[in-house]
C-alpha cells in the first residue's frame, strides 16, 4: 500500500499549477489591456493637442486628455509620462505641420504575486495627428 497518499500529492501539485497559469493569464491580460489603452490615450492627447491654439494649451490638453483615457479604460500607472512635441506649432500658417505625442505608463504588477514577474511593465505609444494648415497658431 504505497500509493495511499499518492492522490493528495498529485492534486496539489495539480492544484498549484492551476493558480500558477492563471495568475500568469491575469497579468498577460493586465498588460495587454494596459498595452491598448495607452494607445488610445497617446491617440487621445495628440488629438485633443492638434485642436488647440497654442504650444502651451496643446500640451495641458495632451496630459489631460491622456490621464482622462487611461482612467475611462480603469488603468492606473505607477509613472505616467506624457511628451508632447509642440515644434509643429512654430511653422507658418499655410504649411502642413503635426504634433506628436508619446504616453508611457508604467503597468503596477505586484498585486498579481506570481513568482518572477518585475514590480511593474512599462508601456509607451506614440501618435501624430496633423495641425489645420489654415488656422492661426501661437508658439
Amino acid at each position: 500500500m504505497t500509493d495511499r497518499g499518492s492522490a493528495t500529492a498529485e492534486a496539489v501539485f495539480a492544484i498549484t499549477a492551476i493558480v500558477f497559469v492563471l495568475l500568469l493569464g491575469v497579468a498577460a491580460g493586465r498588460v495587454t489591456v494596459a498595452t491598448f489603452a495607452v494607445e488610445a490615450a497617446a491617440r487621445d492627447a495628440a488629438r485633443q493637442a492638434s485642436i488647440a491654439r497654442t504650444a502651451s494649451a496643446a500640451r495641458a490638453n495632451a496630459v489631460v486628455s491622456a490621464t482622462a483615457s487611461l482612467n475611462s479604460h480603469g488603468v492606473t500607472c505607477t509613472a505616467l509620462g506624457v511628451h508632447v512635441d509642440v515644434g509643429g506649432f512654430g511653422s507658418a500658417v499655410g504649411t502642413p505641420a503635426s504634433v506628436r505625442v508619446t504616453v508611457s505608463c508604467a503597468v503596477p504588477l505586484e498585486d498579481v504575486a506570481f513568482p518572477g514577474l518585475p514590480g511593474s511593465v512599462q508601456r509607451r505609444a506614440t501618435f501624430i495627428s496633423p495641425l489645420d494648415p489654415y488656422r492661426g497658431r501661437g508658439s
